[in-house]
């Protein structure tokens, strides 16, 4: 019998950028409720939330890895890094943020690409950076998204990625629970060398299903929600003067804490 392939989802968000569950939420989900291998952590312009559940994920002996990643903001689109250590600086160009990628001995996914939005690479430029220095070249697209933004530009993607001989990867989104594993990568083998190995040899495929019409608006309103109680928590710490705000980071020790330790991050 034919080994089943390794799953892969490496695109989901937490608390701490725009996401809509914890870390913990999140694994738990992935383990009880999936059928993933790997999963990548990636909130926007940070990597401690990932740093942290890549740590209990070992620590806890789940099933599944988490890949540490970052969706980074740069001046030519929304471009994921994956297997990165360190955050890697926004709003560079495209070019210079792949390479600082690629100096870590990270993979660089331009995410939701050549949709007509300011956070979406364009094709010309991607062709401009596959023409040149291999430093600098992205080493795979997003080509499925089942977001908004991703859905009217499916077949343009699966055809630019085929023109330039790019691998694929199918990935959520995911900023809320139920999102998570909507979209994904299948590849040969289980683990994240494996998906790593399969990536730069152009062998992962892309699948998922679309978000129906209107699905978003729930997540968008627990996403208001988040925001205004963040803003309430770092308007009242300035008040008080007393150094506290919602940062909803993962400190190096919160990383091995219990869930009962009653962290509001974790």
């Amino acid at each position: 019998m034919t080994e089943r392939l390794g799953r892969a989802d490496l695109h989901i968000h937490t608390l701490a950028s725009d996401g809509t569950a914890g870390a913990v939420e999140i694994l738990d989900h992935v383990e009880r409720a999936t059928d993933l291998d790997v999963i990548a952590i990636t909130d926007h312009e940070r990597i401690d939330a990932a740093l942290a559940a890549r740590s209990m994920a070992r620590d806890r002996g789940l099933r599944f890895e988490v890949v540490v990643g970052e969706e980074i903001t740069t001046l030519g689109g929304h471009l994921l890094a994956l297997w990165i250590e360190a955050p890697i600086k926004p709003f560079k160009s495209l070019r210079s943020t792949i390479g600082a990628i690629h100096d870590q001995g990270g993979i660089a996914i331009p995410a939701h690409p050549l949709v007509p939005y300011p956070l979406c690479a364009q094709g010309f430029v991607l062709r401009r950076l596959l023409a040149g220095d291999p430093h600098f070249r992205p080493d795979a697209l997003e080509a499925f998204n089942p977001t908004t933004l991703g859905r009217p530009w499916h077949g343009r993607v699966v055809a630019f990625a085929r023109e330039h001989g790019l691998a694929t990867v199918g990935n959520s989104d995911a900023h809320a629970l139920e999102a998570i594993g909507s979209g994904w990568s299948t590849f040969p083998g289980r683990d994240g060398d494996a998906l790593r190995a399969a990536i730069l040899a152009g062998a992962t495929h892309h699948h998922g299903t679309f978000h129906g019409t209107g699905e978003q608006l729930g997540t968008f309103q627990l996403q208001l929600r988040k925001y205004g109680r963040d803003a309430r928590a770092n308007l009242g710490g300035r008040i008080r003067r007393d150094g506290s705000r919602r940062d909803l980071g993962y400190p190096a020790s919160a990383a091995s804490a219990s869930p009962a330790s009653g962290s509001p991050d974790l």
